[in-house]
C-alpha cells in the first residue's frame, strides 16, 4: 500500500502535483504491507479513509441508514438495521462486509465502487484489532484535503503571506518585485522572458487595457520619440488619471455582478434607474475608492453610518439580477432570489461557489449546506415579501429610505422570520432554522452576528457580512481581487478560474506572487490604482508577444503559465465598437446618464410579439457614445455585441469567452454599423483635406491603425482604390471615388491588426 502524507498547504492526487510543487507541499511515501499484523495508525490511515470514502453520507446530520461514522460512539451504535462494526470480528461486521463486496461506497460518490485491496486491508486490520477510536475525536468531512475534495487546509483558505521577492542572480536585470517572482520562475525552468515590445505595440496595449480605446497616431509618435527615462511612467500615470479608466474597468465589474437594465423573463420590464448604479461604479473606480469601502457600500450602503444617496445607489448591485414577476410559485421563487444574491456575493467577492450547497453539502469545497443558508439568511429580510413582488421588482425600494429615482436595496423588516435549511433544497422539506452568519471555511474568522440596535430599520446583517468579507485577515478577498486585476491586464489570471478558487478551480501559477500582491493591496489601504501601476510598470507586462524561442517554449509551456511572453488578444465587443467610432471621428465621450438604445436589425425582432413597440432605437447621434452606455435588455442584446462575446447578464461572469468564429468575420463584413463606420472614416479623410489618392491612403492608415503604411501596403491600397473606383463607376460614376475610399476603410476595419492587440 502506498500512503501519502501532506501538510496543511498541500493536497494529493496526480491532478494536484502542480499545487504541491508551487506551494512547497511535502509528500512522504512509505510502503506498508497489506498483510501487516499490526494495528493501523488511526490518524494516518483510518481517519483519512473514513473522511474520503464514508463521511459524505455518514455524518452526524441526516446520516444514511442512521449510521454515523464521524465519531466512535456512532460507529459502535450502528444504524437502523443494527450494529455495523463488531470490534475484533471484521467478518461479522456489516461495514466490512459491504466494503469488501464493493457495495460501499456507492459509485455515484465520484470514486470507483470498490475500495482498493490496500484500503480494504486497513479497515480489516482496524476492526480486527478492536476498532480503536481516540477519545473525543470527531471526524469532519472538510478537515483535510483529499483526492476528491478540498478541506479547510486548501491553499486559498490559508492566511495570506507577504513573501520577500526572490533575489534573481541570473541574466535578466530585475527592479520590479513582480518581475522578481516571474523571472525566478522562468529561470528555474531554463527560460528567459521575451524582449520588450515595440513602443507602438506597448502604448497600444496599455491604452486598450487601461481606457479601452486606441492611441492616436500623434500619441504613438510622441511616445516613440520620447527618450526620457520616465516616458513610460508618464504614459501610465496619464492613463490611470483619465476618466476613461473608470469606464473601461467598470465594464469588468458590471460583468461580474450580472448588470442589465431589464428583469428578463417574458415581459423583461425595465429596471428603472439601473444606469445610476453603473455610473456609481465608474466614479468609484476613477476615484480609487478603497476596495473595502467598494465592497461594503454595495452590500450595505443603506446600513453604514452616514449613508448618502450614493451609498444607497451602490446597493443596486443586489437588484441587478433577473426577476420574474409571474413565477409559478411565489414562495418557491423567494428561494431562487436568495440563491442569486448568495451566488453573486460569494463568487464576486470570495471566489467561492457557495450556491452549490443549497441542496446538500458542497461536493468539492469545505462549504456545508448550513453555510449556504447562513449566507441566505443575510438577505432573507429583503427577500420576504408581504406586499407582493409586483411592487418590489425583486427587492425593496430605496424610496423607503427617502431617496427617489434610485434602484437600491434595504431590508423590509429589522425582525424577519426564521429561515429554515431545506432538505434537497425543497421548500416543503424544511429542516432546522439557520441563523445568519458567514462561511466556515476559514475557521479563525467564524463569527456570529449581533442583533440590530433598538430602533434600527434593518437587521445590520449585510453590514456584518460585508465587514467580514473585507476583514484584513480574510485570505479570499484580496486574493480574488488582485487575481482579477492581473487577469484583465494579462488575459488570464494567476488563478485561471477567477470565480472559483476552490478545489475544482485552477491552482495558482505563481502562488507567492499572488500572495505578495494581495498583501500589498491590504497594506496599501485597499487602493487599486497603485497595483495597476505596479503591473503596468513591470517588464513582465512590457514583454513582446513573440519570443525568439517561440517554437521551443511552446513545447514546454504552450499555455504561457510561466509568463514568458505577452498574450496577443482580440478586442472585446465594447472596445471593437468604440474603436470604430473613435477612428471615424464620431465617438461621443459624454459620460454618465441614461443609456442609449442601439439600432437592432429587423431580423432580431422577429420573435417578439409586438415588434414595432418592443424596441425604439435612440437617435443616431446618441448612439455614438461608448458601448458602456448601451442599454442592456436581457431579452434583446445587440447581435453584434453578442457575436463578439458580450457577457452573460444572468449570472456573474468572471471571464468572458473569447471565440474565433466565422460569424464574427461575417458581422464585420456585412454589419450595417461597420459599413457606417467605414463610410464615416472615409468622410473624415476627405474632410482633412486629403485629395490625392496617395495622401488619402496614408490618412486612412494613420487614423485606423495609428501608423503609416509600408511601401507595399501603400501600393496595394492604391491598387484597391483604383479597382473599386472602376467597379463602382459602372453604377454611379459620381459616387465612385467616395465609395472606393470607404471600401479601403472597410478593409482596414476588418484587418487583424485592427481587431487584435499585440
Amino acid at each position: 500500500m502506498v500512503r501519502v502524507v501532506m501538510n496543511a498547504a498541500g493536497c494529493v492526487g496526480k491532478r494536484r502535483c502542480l499545487f504541491a510543487l508551487f506551494l512547497s507541499a511535502w509528500i512522504s511515501v512509505e510502503q506498508v504491507s497489506a498483510d501487516r499484523g499490526v494495528t493501523p495508525d488511526f490518524e494516518r490511515e483510518v481517519a483519512p479513509l473514513l473522511v474520503k470514502r464514508c463521511l459524505e453520507c455518514h455524518q452526524e446530520r441526516d446520516p444514511s441508514g442512521g449510521v454515523v461514522l464521524s465519531h466512535g460512539a456512532g460507529v459502535l451504535a450502528g444504524g437502523k438495521n443494527g450494529p455495523v462494526v463488531v470490534p475484533g470480528a471484521p467478518d461479522d461486521s456489516k461495514l466490512f462486509h459491504l466494503i469488501s463486496k464493493g457495495e460501499m461506497p456507492p459509485e455515484e460518490k465520484g470514486l470507483s465502487k470498490k475500495l482498493s485491496d490496500d484500503e480494504i486491508a486497513v479497515f480489516r486490520d482496524w476492526i480486527a484489532r478492536g476498532a480503536a477510536w481516540p477519545e473525543g475525536r470527531t471526524l469532519d468531512l472538510y478537515e483535510a484535503t483529499t483526492e476528491v475534495r478540498g478541506g479547510r487546509d486548501w491553499w486559498s483558505l490559508q492566511p495570506v503571506n507577504h513573501p520577500e521577492p526572490p533575489v534573481v542572480p541570473g541574466r535578466v536585470p530585475v527592479t520590479n518585485p513582480i518581475d522578481a517572482f516571474v523571472v525566478a520562475r522562468l529561470e528555474a525552468n531554463g527560460m528567459v522572458p521575451a524582449p520588450p515590445a515595440s513602443r507602438r505595440d506597448l502604448i497600444r496595449r496599455a491604452y486598450y487595457d487601461v481606457i479601452g480605446l486606441p492611441p492616436s497616431f500623434e500619441e504613438v509618435k510622441a511616445f516613440e520619440a520620447d527618450m526620457r527615462e520616465d516616458a513610460w511612467e508618464r504614459v501610465v500615470d496619464r492613463l490611470l488619471a483619465s476618466p476613461q479608466f473608470g469606464e473601461k474597468w467598470a465594464r469588468h465589474w458590471l460583468d461580474l455582478v450580472r448588470f442589465a437594465e431589464t428583469c428578463g423573463y417574458e415581459r423583461d420590464q425595465e429596471k428603472a434607474y439601473a444606469w445610476r448604479y453603473r455610473d456609481w461604479v465608474v466614479k468609484a473606480i476613477n476615484d480609487d475608492l478603497p476596495y473595502d469601502q467598494f465592497v461594503v457600500q454595495q452590500l450595505a450602503g443603506d446600513e453604514i453610518p452616514g449613508r448618502t444617496e450614493q451609498t444607497v445607489i451602490a446597493t443596486g448591485m443586489l437588484r441587478m439580477g433577473t426577476w420574474n414577476d409571474e413565477p409559478n410559485d411565489q414562495e418557491d421563487y423567494k428561494y431562487e432570489r436568495l440563491e442569486d444574491m448568495v451566488h453573486v456575493t460569494s463568487s464576486a467577492f470570495l471566489g467561492l461557489t457557495v450556491k452549490c450547497a443549497r441542496c446538500h453539502d458542497h461536493k468539492f469545497d469545505p462549504i456545508p449546506q448550513t453555510d449556504y443558508y447562513a449566507m441566505a439568511a443575510v438577505f432573507w429580510p429583503g427577500a420576504i415579501n408581504p406586499r407582493g413582488a409586483a411592487v418590489l421588482q425583486g427587492g425593496p425600494t430605496a424610496s423607503e429610505l427617502g431617496y427617489e429615482n434610485v434602484l437600491g436595496w434595504t431590508d423590509i423588516s429589522a425582525k424577519p422570520g426564521p429561515l429554515h435549511l431545506l432538505k434537497n433544497g425543497e421548500r416543503d422539506k424544511p429542516g432546522d432554522v439557520v441563523p445568519a452568519g458567514v462561511p466556515t471555511a476559514v475557521p479563525t474568522l467564524v463569527k456570529g452576528f449581533s442583533p440590530p440596535p433598538e430602533g434600527a430599520r434593518t437587521t445590520q446583517r449585510r453590514l456584518q457580512l460585508a465587514q467580514w468579507i473585507v476583514n484584513p485577515e480574510n485570505p479570499l478577498t484580496p486574493r480574488v481581487l488582485v487575481n482579477r486585476l492581473w487577469q484583465h491586464h494579462f488575459g488570464a489570471g494567476l488563478v485561471r478560474t477567477p470565480n472559483n478558487l476552490g478545489y475544482k478551480g485552477d491552482l495558482p501559477t505563481h502562488p507567492e506572487l499572488l500572495d505578495w500582491l494581495a498583501a500589498e493591496l491590504v497594506a496599501g489601504g485597499w487602493k487599486m490604482k497603485p497595483l495597476h501601476k505596479m503591473i503596468l510598470m513591470s517588464q513582465t507586462y512590457q514583454q513582446a508577444s513573440i519570443h525568439p524561442l517561440q517554437a521551443a517554449y511552446n513545447q514546454q509551456d504552450a499555455s504561457n503559465h510561466f509568463l514568458w511572453h505577452a498574450q496577443r488578444r482580440r478586442l472585446d465587443a465594447e472596445a471593437l465598437r468604440d474603436t470604430m467610432l473613435f477612428v471615424s471621428g464620431d465617438l461621443d465621450e459624454t459620460m454618465g446618464g441614461p443609456s442609449f438604445k442601439a439600432t437592432v436589425p429587423a431580423s432580431a425582432l422577429e420573435g417578439l410579439s409586438k415588434k414595432d413597440a418592443a424596441w425604439q432605437a435612440s437617435p443616431p447621434e446618441q448612439q455614438r457614445r461608448r458601448s458602456l452606455y448601451m442599454y442592456s435588455a436581457r431579452s434583446l442584446l445587440s447581435p453584434m455585441m453578442t457575436t463578439f462575446n458580450f457577457s452573460d447578464t444572468v449570472s456573474p461572469c468572471g471571464q468572458r469567452d473569447v471565440t474565433i468564429a466565422p460569424t464574427q468575420a461575417l458581422a464585420l463584413l456585412n454589419n450595417t454599423f461597420a459599413h457606417e463606420r467605414s463610410g464615416a472614416l472615409a468622410q473624415r479623410v476627405v474632410a482633412s483635406g486629403a485629395v490625392e489618392p496617395e495622401l488619402q491612403v496614408e490618412r486612412v492608415w494613420k487614423y485606423a491603425l495609428g501608423r503609416r503604411p509600408s511601401e507595399r501596403e501603400q501600393e496595394f491600397s492604391l491598387a484597391h482604390l483604383q479597382e473599386q473606383e472602376q467597379r463602382f463607376g459602372v453604377v454611379d460614376a459620381g459616387a465612385a471615388k467616395g465609395r472606393a475610399l470607404a471600401s479601403l476603410c472597410h478593409v482596414l476595419l476588418n484587418s487583424n491588426e485592427f481587431i487584435y492587440v499585440e
